[in-house]
């Protein structure tokens, strides 16, 4: 039974999804007037992960997360900029698909835009206003938190408690401060709708993401997600206004949350100038080992990035690729029915079961490595004794590449096997150059076998020197 934190009851929970086999899922994605930094790359590979686990568990996950395309923020950049607010995302989306994809993240089921479901809002806002849950002012229309008693129950704190969280918008007349907007009534310059009801305007932040996850998941749905910061307001106020327009089981059952990227023990913000992009990253780390970063922390936790951090990370992806290198150079001429000690299949089947056991326990991706480098470690110290033919290679691979199915890391590349050099395939004086270099090894002259391997090295060919052999491959 997967055990899931919900946010909403402050506990683990067995996690009992509405629909035998399958689950829904939204999870809030960036706003899109710039390119995306660590935090985003943080939350959406912690959703990913938790994603493919469900798969992998053999659930049909729907997975929407959305793209918000029309907010303050946007407007402001765009003027700033000197575009519209349609060119700046159509400039900044390209710029998530690209690293996001490079950090492995699958694309969502559904991927909608907030600008493309502006009727569904509309729909929501005359609800709430028909069940006189809000009231109009000079600028539009804005959600009575009064009128809504659990308003607050997310962030498990009373109303006259809260603290100013941000866009909170301070507005002379809101009936109590954190009244907020449901609809904003059309400014000089900002891009606009029509409404008989409503008025010409553009909708709030917050009814964005009630109306989209309505709109592909109806209600309710299964799971709820979002980075730690989104808690209050943006997941107190979707609650309030989806719940007071449609009935108080008409959204999500879970709440997850993935806690902080920090920088020196402080949140990561662009107001403190303390935030690293991906792309900054991405020029000095393979995203591999970014996301192997990420992993190696359980997603609720707060992260305190440093480059210490990703030189761990990247420490502990190279044994494990090491490893994959070093299981193919064992079995490459494995037969195809290999005879093998049980004692494989046991540390396979143990590895397996610590994996789930630890996956289960609410995603926890540290103690899912730590089962992947327990199992590394068995077969590792049993493979100099052990011929090639006793390797079961296709069974090691098989759990490799379960696990990869849910962590992305463990390969290289999208091939899970190196492949090496067919000798026969080398020109003549590459060939003479290796065979000088296996007969200088064998009469131990290790001098004249290092300058011959800087010379194929040269050619952009390196061996891997193994118990069974020497094998090549191009670099």
């Amino acid at each position: 039974m997967i055990k899931i934190y919900n946010s909403l009851l402050r506990k683990k929970v067995d996690f009992e999804p509405l629909e035998k086999g399958k689950v829904s899922m939204y999870v809030c994605g960036p706003t899109v007037y710039d390119i995306p930094h660590l935090g985003h790359g943080r939350s959406a590979t912690a959703f990913d992960v938790i994603r493919r686990y469900l798969e992998y568990r053999d659930y049909n996950v729907n997975f929407v997360s959305n793209y918000t395309d029309i907010d303050d923020k946007m407007i402001a950049r765009a003027a700033k900029d000197g575009m519209t607010v349609a060119e700046l995302a159509a400039k900044v989306i390209p710029e998530y698909e690209k690293d996001y994809g490079r950090l492995g993240i699958k694309v969502p089921s559904v991927q909608p835009k907030a600008t493309d479901h502006i009727d569904e809002m509309i729909e929501l806002v005359e609800m709430l206003i028909d069940k006189e849950f809000a009231y109009e002012l000079d600028d539009g229309w804005y959600f009575d938190v009064m009128k809504f008693e659990e308003y607050g129950k997310l962030s498990g704190q009373k109303l006259e408690e809260l603290k100013m969280g941000a866009r909170v918008e301070v507005k002379e007349g809101k009936r109590n401060p954190y009244d907020f907007a449901l609809w904003k009534l059309k400014k000089e310059g900002e891009p606009s709708w029509k409404s008989d009801i409503l008025g010409e305007g553009r909708p709030g932040w917050h009814i964005e993401c009630s109306a989209m996850a309505r709109k592909h998941l109806g209600g309710p749905f299964d799971i709820h997600g979002g980075g730690l910061d989104l808690t209050f307001p943006h997941h107190e106020c979707e609650i309030a206004q989806t719940e007071g327009a449609l009935g108080s089981d008409s959204f999500a059952r879970y709440w997850m949350h993935n806690g902080f990227i920090n920088i020196d023990n402080e949140k990561m913000s662009k107001s403190l100038n303390n935030f690293f992009t991906l792309q900054d990253i991405f020029e000095k780390y393979d995203p591999k080992v970014v996301r192997m970063m990420f992993l190696q922390t359980h997603y609720r936790n707060p992260i305190n990035f440093s480059d210490v951090l990703l030189d761990q990370a990247k420490v502990a992806l190279g044994k494990i690729h090491g490893f994959v290198e070093r299981i193919n150079i064992y079995t490459r001429d494995v037969v195809d029915e290999p005879v093998w000690d049980a004692d494989f299949t046991k540390n396979i089947e143990e590895a397996r079961l610590s994996f789930v056991s630890s996956m289960d326990d609410d995603f926890n991706t540290s103690g899912g490595l730590g089962a992947l480098f327990t199992f590394i470690k068995q077969i590792d110290s049993r493979l100099n004794g052990v011929r090639n033919s006793a390797i079961p290679k296709k069974l090691i691979f098989d759990f490799l590449s379960e696990v990869d199915s849910v962590f992305g890391v463990i390969f290289p590349d999208e091939e899970a096997v190196e492949e090496f050099l067919d000798l026969n395939d080398l020109d003549e004086a590459t060939r003479s150059l290796i065979e000088g270099r296996t007969e200088a090894r064998a009469a131990e002259n290790y001098t004249l076998a290092d300058q011959l391997k800087s010379e194929l090295a040269s050619k952009g060919i390196e061996p891997e020197d193994t118990a069974e052999g020497t094998k090549w491959k191009c670099v």
